[in-house]
């Protein structure tokens, strides 16, 4: 596991409430290929009890967007790790973006912690275990009290202290702490969204599983597909090379909600 780079003495939590933690994440898209594993960098800004989850892209991108340009943004719904939570209401959402639209899914399963007795140093952090289920896997957490905010990777929050190492039992999702900045930059930019359950999802999965491409909205238009050698290819020739890759990534980190495509 990395070492947390501390930046910050304890005493400065006395005084700040705006930080962004940083994440070095880790996942499967394939839990038969134990070796393709994922890595990225995602964020969580904090401030006042209201924070923000993402990507590091996704955050590059909001800026890109905040200052009226147009950012990169995936191009299906499945693998989105996009969270806003308001602590103090115990609101919880995830925000989806697909072809250009925002869809916010509430979250509302609850979290029921159960704290252990077990304790570790990570990095210089004193911490101590917890466990909990959430979207059909058993997760442990590992919580400082020494950082004392009640919020952690995506969805999870609730313990009496950041969350700064979590995993689920299949080892196929893991955050990890590797960085804390004082006076992180919590910015919003997707607030205009379209209200969505977890059918709704389903449904936009499957809409982006049958038309990748978007293919339907370009009706009597020529589409083809030019690959990195400038070789030319039908883009439906494309679009079931992107079916298969969907089929072969389906672990989403919420199991219970994984889609069946066929």
């Amino acid at each position: 596991m990395k070492y947390i780079l501390i930046l910050l003495g304890i005493s400065s939590f006395c005084f700040s409430q705006k930080f962004s933690f940083i994440y070095d994440t880790k996942y499967k898209l394939n839990s038969e290929k134990p070796d393709d594993i994922n890595s990225g960098t995602m964020i969580l800004d904090y401030k006042n009890n209201s924070s923000i989850f993402r990507e590091s892209q996704d955050k590059k991108s909001d800026s890109i967007k905040l200052n009226n340009g147009n950012g990169m943004y995936k191009m299906g719904v499945e693998n989105q790790f996009y969270v806003k939570k308001d602590l103090s209401q115990n609101k919880i959402e995830k925000i989806i973006t697909y072809l250009k639209t925002d869809y916010l899914l509430p979250i509302d399963e609850k979290l029921n912690w159960k704290i252990t007795s077990e304790q570790k140093t990570i990095g210089k952090y004193k911490s101590q275990k917890a466990e909990t289920n959430y979207g059909g896997r058993n997760w442990i957490a590992w919580f400082t009290t020494e950082l004392p905010f009640s919020d952690g990777p995506y969805i999870f929050n609730g313990l009496p202290g950041l969350i700064i190492s979590l995993q689920d039992t299949n080892n196929d999702y893991s955050f990890n702490l590797v960085q804390i900045k004082k006076g992180g930059d919590l910015f919003d930019v997707r607030q205009k969204t379209i209200k969505i359950d977890w059918k709704k999802y389903e449904t936009l999965a499957k809409s982006y599983f049958n038309d990748p491409y978007d293919i339907n909205s370009k009706i009597g238009k020529t589409i083809t597909f030019t690959d990195p050698n400038g070789n030319k290819m039908d883009i439906s020739v494309k679009s079931k090379e992107m079916q298969s890759d969907i089929l072969q990534e389906n672990n989403p980190i919420e199991l219970n909600h994984k889609i069946d495509y066929k």
